[in-house]
């Protein structure tokens, strides 16, 4: 076969190499897919990487092998059918999604939450952070190289998960919010279960520091390793812990305050430093101040009803659109939602705070060596079916 039908057939078979890297590498330099079955990806997030022996001299995020049209789904169903696809977007935080499209729909439709509703959100919510931050930090661990933590973050999280399943009846894929409030009430085990996770997970921090956070090896594989000045991370769109470890104190809870969260007393964790070490750092701090927010709401919980009982069951909002956006344990989720008037949105959009924090990838790991590259995507904390959507 001559050359002309050899690139032909390589164009028709979709090669992501003749078509992204056209000018090909030198003789020195090697095309290497990095996924989408590759353990660190998490997913089947799949990256093409031309390397100089053990150095990155250019990377290219393949994304959609997992785009199930969630947004398109939001064009076919009614406005309550679509809650349980918000906690497939980012089965990690599932609640942070659930709140986004909540919020977005009250507010087009003009529906009240009650209180104690308001402070259930944020209990469940806050809980659901600390479940995603924990598997973040074993898996994390465990791409690095070392396999104990994530063993003591899944008892941590079993333990959550035990918790939460008590009131949405779900372990993973959440679907706990409504319009209006929430779908069961608190019960006294519960509360009772989560006063006392509160302090097994003070407890447990201190051990989790000395035996990961400042060890040796753990330091110099995160230690100036992915540094994301603010410059960058301005110009990618980041948010969340990404940007928080490059020294920038936003956070959506408190800059663009929504449903209870102004009555708390919690800080803004961040670093200085911009490395993965950073991005850690403000990670494990934040599952510090989630559990001082969840002692606060615990002990303000007002009496009252979980849910509005004035709200519809049919949501008939009337034509507009409107924007509501949460602070996930990724960053910033905003839902957009457009409205024609009749019971199904005439548009629904995602901002995935994921999509932006991977853009930033390729220009990052250049000039990197493959191990670190390792360490930079999981100091992003990615979920893939966000990305895709």
């Amino acid at each position: 076969m001559n050359q002309t039908a050899t690139n032909d057939v390589d164009v028709l078979a979709g090669d992501y190499y003749t078509r992204h890297f056209a000018a090909g590498p030198n003789d020195d330099t090697l095309i290497l897919n990095m996924g989408p079955q590759h353990p660190s990806t998490h997913g089947v997030l799949r990256i093409v990487l031309e390397m100089d022996g053990e150095y990155i001299l250019r990377a290219e995020p393949v994304l959609g092998y997992i785009h199930r049209m969630q947004e398109k789904m939001g064009e076919n169903r009614a406005y309550l059918q679509y809650f349980p696809n918000m906690g497939r977007v980012d089965y990690l935080h599932a609640l942070a999604w659930n709140w986004a499209y909540a919020g977005a729909v009250e507010r087009l439709a003009g529906i009240e939450v009650p209180p104690r509703a308001e402070y259930l959100r944020v209990i469940s919510c806050e809980m659901n952070r600390i479940c995603s931050h924990l598997l973040w930090w074993g898996a994390y661990i465990l791409d690095l190289g070392a396999f104990t933590p994530i063993l003591y973050a899944f008892v941590d999280r079993e333990e959550i998960m035990d918790l939460l399943q008590i009131i949405t009846g779900s372990r993973l894929t959440y679907c706990y919010f409504t319009f209006g409030g929430v779908t069961a009430d608190a019960t006294p085990a519960f509360i009772d279960g989560t006063r006392a996770f509160i302090k097994s997970m003070r407890s447990r921090l201190p051990m989790f520091k000395g035996l990961v956070t400042d060890n040796l090896i753990l330091r110099k594989r995160c230690e100036e390793i992915g540094v994301i000045d603010l410059d960058m991370a301005r110009r990618y769109g980041a948010t969340g812990p990404v940007l928080r470890g490059s020294g920038v104190a936003c956070d959506t809870r408190r800059h663009e305050p929504y449903s209870c969260y102004n009555e708390f007393d919690f800080a803004i964790p961040t670093a200085s430093t911009c490395d993965a070490m950073g991005r850690y750092l403000v990670r494990m701090d934040e599952i510090s101040e989630s559990l001082k927010i969840l002692e606060q709401a615990l002990d303000m919980l007002p009496d009252g009803p979980f849910v509005n009982p004035k709200a519809p069951r049919k949501v008939k909002p009337a034509a507009g659109e409107t924007y509501f956006s949460v602070e996930s344990a990724r960053g910033k989720v905003g839902v957009y939602v457009q409205s024609d008037g009749s019971t199904t949105p005439y548009r629904v959009k995602l901002r995935a705070p994921c999509f932006s924090n991977l853009s930033l990838f390729a220009e990052l790991s250049a000039g990197t060596l493959l191990a670190d590259a390792v360490s930079i995507l999981g100091s992003l904390d990615l979920v893939i079916p966000e990305i895709d959507r």
